[in-house]
């Protein structure tokens, strides 16, 4: 949440506590505000989103990697795409950065009570889903059978290996993994996330899915759940990478009459049919 009267355009200085490499060009960075009051005030809902700035070099829209409940430092997987991100690769523990938020809607896992849970991440889109992955597993007597379903161009650019080696041989979860190309003698599955559907059971009429990733892999996620009978409603996605500013001043994030940053960045698909579908 943000902290009564908080000015939401000035950041917040937190301090960089780890880093931990995922792949070639992708990082995972926990954070740890500096003043104990913001940190104390500062808590969080799955999907929602930071804004993060590395002075002289500009900010940018992170979602959370990490939930509340495990721990105050909260986290960001950062791939380095550009000057701000490259910025803060090239930064080290106990550097500082700005941080303005939470902000955004957030999952609402509370809505899928009695569901089976089915996630969906591709490539970069696994980090705003993991927090949700944690908080349902957290409170699994409230759901049905937990599903996790992620996909990546190659086995390098696979986000989170040790943790995904913990999930492969968890009992209250089931996790499949696939990679587009493979390479480095990888003996799993071989194609998008979609062709993992087969060998899970989905009950539509009992499943919330939630799915992040590329807007192509989203798109055809998307197409292969309703074809297997999810109602539009019962499909969350995230569409985060539309914002900017966080604040609903800038307009970058408009798309027909919603702000993602404040109207999202979730939305199930019934709310944007037709933002789905090829331009």
């Amino acid at each position: 949440m943000v902290l009564a009267n908080d000015n939401i355009f000035l950041p917040h200085l937190a301090e960089i506590t780890a880093i931990q490499p995922e792949t070639g060009d992708t990082s995972t960075f926990a954070l740890r505000m500096c003043d104990p009051e913001v940190r104390r005030g500062f808590i969080w809902k799955p999907g929602q989103f930071v804004e993060v700035s590395v002075f002289g070099s500009g900010e940018a829209p992170f979602g959370f990697a990490s939930s509340w409940c495990e721990g105050e430092d909260f986290k960001i997987t950062v791939r380095s795409t550009g000057e701000m991100t490259r910025a803060l690769h090239n930064l080290s523990v106990g550097d500082q950065v700005g941080v303005r938020g939470p902000f955004g809607n957030g999952f609402s896992l509370e809505d899928a009570a009695g569901r089976n849970i089915l996630i969906v991440g591709g490539g970069i889109g696994l980090p705003p889903l993991r927090p949700l992955l944690m908080e349902a597993l957290a409170g699994k007597e409230k759901f049905g059978k937990i599903t996790v379903l992620y996909g990546a161009r190659t086995p390098a650019d696979l986000v989170y290996k040790p943790e995904l080696e913990q999930w492969k041989t968890r009992s209250d979860m089931e996790f499949l993994v696939t990679v587009d190309v493979a390479e480095n003698n990888w003996k799993g599955n071989v194609g998008v996330v979609g062709s993992l559907f087969p060998k899970i059971e989905i009950d539509p009429t009992k499943t919330a899915a939630y799915v992040c990733g590329p807007p192509i892999m989203i798109r055809f996620v998307v197409l292969d759940l309703v074809k297997l009978g999810l109602e539009e409603e019962w499909i969350i996605t995230t569409l985060e990478r539309h914002m900017r500013c966080g604040a609903g001043k800038c307009n970058h994030c408009l798309i027909g009459d919603k702000y993602v940053c404040l109207d999202g960045p979730v939305f199930n698909c019934q709310q944007i049919k037709g933002l789905l579908e090829p331009a």
